[in-house]
C-alpha cells in the first residue's frame, strides 16, 4: 500500500503517534526493558494495549525484540540503531512537557508529575 504524507510531521506521526509510543520510546530511551516493567513504568496501559504497540514499533524497526532462550522464557524490548536516531526528538519532547507542567503551575492549575 503506498503511503502519502502532505508533510513530514504526518510520516513521523504515522510511526510514533498516539497515546502510548512516545511514553513507551522514552522509557526505552537508556534502558532495554521487559513488558512487566513497561507495565510497571507506564500506569493506565493494557496488557493488550502493550503488546498491539510495541509490536507496531517492532515493524516500523524503532525498537528491537529480544528472546533469551531459557527458562522461563525472557523476552527485552530496546530501541534499535534507527530508534535511537529519535532520541534527540524524545527529548525534546520532554523538556517542553517539563516547561509546559511549570506554565500550568505558574497559572494555578494543579499539576502533579510522578517520576
Amino acid at each position: 500500500m503506498k503511503k502519502i504524507y502532505n508533510i513530514g510531521v504526518e510520516a513521523t506521526m504515522d510511526v510514533i503517534g498516539g497515546k502510548w509510543k512516545p511514553i513507551i520510546l522514552c522509557n526505552l530511551r537508556h534502558n532495554p526493558s521487559r513488558p512487566g516493567e513497561l507495565r510497571r513504568q507506564i500506569p493506565g496501559i493494557s496488557q493488550k494495549m502493550l503488546t498491539q504497540q510495541l509490536r507496531e514499533l517492532e515493524i516500523d524497526n524503532i525498537i528491537v525484540r529480544k528472546v533469551y532462550n531459557q527458562v522461563p522464557p525472557k523476552v527485552e524490548y530496546s530501541l534499535s540503531p534507527y530508534g535511537e536516531t529519535l532520541n534527540g526528538l524524545l527529548d525534546i519532547l520532554c523538556s517542553w512537557g517539563e516547561g509546559h507542567v511549570q506554565t500550568l503551575k505558574s497559572m494555578g492549575e494543579e499539576v502533579q508529575v510522578l517520576e
